[in-house]
C-alpha cells in the first residue's frame, strides 16, 4: 500500500468519525430538547423535589454543553451510562439485543443478495422478452411495497390463514422466516435492478465477446465471466443497503416482537430513556459508517483499476 493510499484511508476514517459525531451529537441535543424525561418516567403524582432529585441523579440539570462533554467523555472510556428505566448497563442492554439485528439483518441481506443477483441475471440474459418484464415488473413492486405493509401482509398469510409460522418472537430459527422475508423481499427487488444493470453492462464488454468466440458455453460466460465483474460495483450498492436494512429492522421488529436493537430502540424512545437511545443510535451509526469505510476498502483491493486513494476519495 502506498502512501497516497494511506493517507487516502486516514482521510476517509476521520470522515468517517466525523460522520459519527455529527449524527450522535444530533440526537443528543435533540432528545434534550423534546420534553423532560423525568417527568416521562416518573407517576403524575410525583412531587417536585423529587423530580429535581432524579433530574440531578441523572445529570438532567446542567446545561446541555456540560451533559454532552460528560457523556461524550464517558463514551470515549466504554462508560455508555444506565437506562433511566430499567436501571443497567446501557451497554449489557446493547449486547443481548445487538447479536439478533446482526442475525436477522445478515439473514436478509444473504437471501436478498442470491435472489436478487440469480433474478438480475436472469432478466439481463433475457433482456427485452416478457421474462425481463415480469422480473423487473415484481423487482418494482417489491421495493415499492412499505415494509410495514409487507409485514403484516405475510403474517395474516402464514400466521393466521395458513398457520404455519409464527407471528412473533425469537424462541427458534422458524421465528426468523418472517422477519427475514419481511426485510429481504423490498432489498431483493433493489439487488435484481442493480444486478441487471450491471450484468448487462458486463455483457457487452470486450472480454465477454472473446469469451463467447473461443466456443466457452454460455453458462460458463456468465459464472465465470460475467457474474464475478458485475458483482465489483454492487460492493457499492451494498455499503448503502446495510443502513437501508438496519432502518427497516427497526419496524420489522416491532411488527414481529424481535428482540433486537431496533425494538429496544423504539421502546426506549416511548419511555424517553435517553441514555439507551444514544447508545442504539450510536451502535447503528456506527455500523452504518463501519460497513460503508470496509465496502470503500474492499472495493479498491478487488477491481485494480480502480487506486486506494480514488475509492477512498482520496484523490483522482
Amino acid at each position: 500500500m502506498t502512501l497516497q493510499s494511506l493517507i487516502a484511508l486516514f482521510s476517509r476514517f476521520v470522515r468517517a468519525v466525523v460522520t459519527l459525531l455529527f449524527c450522535v451529537t444530533l440526537v443528543f441535543v435533540v432528545l434534550r430538547t423534546a420534553g423532560d424525561p423525568a417527568e416521562q418516567l416518573l407517576p403524575p403524582e410525583t412531587p417536585p423535589d423529587v423530580i429535581a432529585a432524579y433530574r440531578t441523579a441523572w445529570g438532567l440539570d446542567a446545561p446541555i454543553p456540560v451533559q454532552y462533554a460528560i457523556w461524550l467523555g464517558n463514551v470515549v472510556q466504554g462508560d455508555f451510562g444506565y437506562s433511566f428505566a430499567s436501571h443497567r448497563p446501557v451497554i449489557d442492554l446493547v449486547a443481548e439485543t445487538l447479536p439478533r439485528t446482526l442475525l436477522l439483518g445478515g439473514s436478509a441481506l444473504f437471501v436478498a443478495t442470491v435472489l436478487g443477483l440469480t433474478l438480475g441475471a436472469a432478466a439481463a440474459l433475457r433482456r427485452g422478452s416478457f421474462t425481463d418484464r415480469a422480473l423487473m415488473a415484481g423487482a418494482v413492486l417489491g421495493y415499492s411495497m412499505p415494509v410495514f405493509f409487507l409485514g403484516i401482509l405475510l403474517i395474516l398469510l402464514f400466521s393466521l390463514q395458513l398457520r404455519i409460522l409464527p407471528s412473533s418472537g425469537a424462541k427458534s430459527l422458524t421465528h426468523l422466516i418472517l422477519p427475514t422475508m419481511t426485510l429481504a423481499l423490498p432489498l431483493t427487488g433493489r439487488v435484481a435492478r442493480f444486478a441487471r444493470t450491471a450484468m448487462l453492462e458486463v455483457m457487452g464488454r470486450p472480454f465477454i465477446r472473446t469469451a463467447r468466440a473461443k466456443g466457452v458455453p454460455r453458462l460458463g460466460v456468465v459464472l465465470r465471466h460475467a457474474l464475478p465483474n458485475a458483482a465489483v460495483p454492487l460492493l457499492m450498492f451494498f455499503g448503502i443497503e446495510v443502513g437501508l436494512v438496519l432502518s427497516g429492522a427497526v419496524v420489522t421488529e416491532t411488527i414481529f416482537a424481535w428482540p433486537g436493537l431496533g425494538r429496544l430502540l423504539v421502546d426506549s424512545v416511548a419511555q424517553r430513556d435517553l441514555p439507551v437511545v444514544q447508545g442504539v443510535i450510536l451502535m447503528i451509526t456506527g455500523i452504518i459508517v463501519l460497513s460503508n469505510l470496509l465496502v470503500d476498502v474492499l472495493h479498491a483491493l478487488i477491481d485494480p483499476k480502480v487506486s486506494m486513494a480514488r475509492s477512498l476519495g482520496g484523490g483522482a
